[in-house]
């Protein structure tokens, strides 16, 4: 069983790709009001919200369990709308070397495709794969494009 791993899914929401896209790229502030009962808090650890390399706080729950993590936002490409978050620390780190999540949302006639991908290295071959992290994105885009649905 291999240690690294990569999962990904695409999903087509009716929310705008530029509205969607600066929601994790500039107003992250706004997630825990969206999607109250999955992410309670997202606090500015290091430098600020905008920024490649501020490290953010997050509050969440994921199974019933509420759980943090410190990530930073390794890289952003504004063109082509995507940003790759870093995990450094949290609960996930007691599974995981390394964890990663690319977010890229590309526009459409009507709405956007988003498409996360989480790329990890396991710390042991008894780690499952992160796939309730992969459906906590799922959830919390499906949150998001309510959410603007509805402004």
């Amino acid at each position: 069983m291999a240690l690294t791993g990569k999962l990904e899914v695409d999903m087509e929401i009716n929310s705008p790709a530029d509205k969607f896209y600066n929601i994790f790229r500039r107003q992250a502030h706004h997630i825990p009001n969206i999607c109250s009962d999955k992410v309670h808090q997202i606090d500015v650890h290091e430098g600020d919200w905008e920024t490649p390399g501020s490290v953010k706080n997050w509050g969440y729950t994921l199974g019933g369990t509420s759980m943090s993590l410190k990530e930073t936002v390794e890289s952003v490409d504004d063109e082509n709308k995507l940003i790759t978050f870093k995990v450094l620390d949290g609960e996930i780190m007691n599974h995981f070397k390394s964890f990663k999540s690319n977010l890229q949302v590309k526009a459409k006639d009507e709405g956007s495709l988003v498409k996360w991908t989480l790329e990890y290295e396991k710390v042991n071959e008894d780690v499952p794969n992160p796939d309730a992290y992969l459906e906590f994105a799922v959830n919390v885009t499906k949150d998001i494009e309510s959410h603007h649905l509805k402004a």
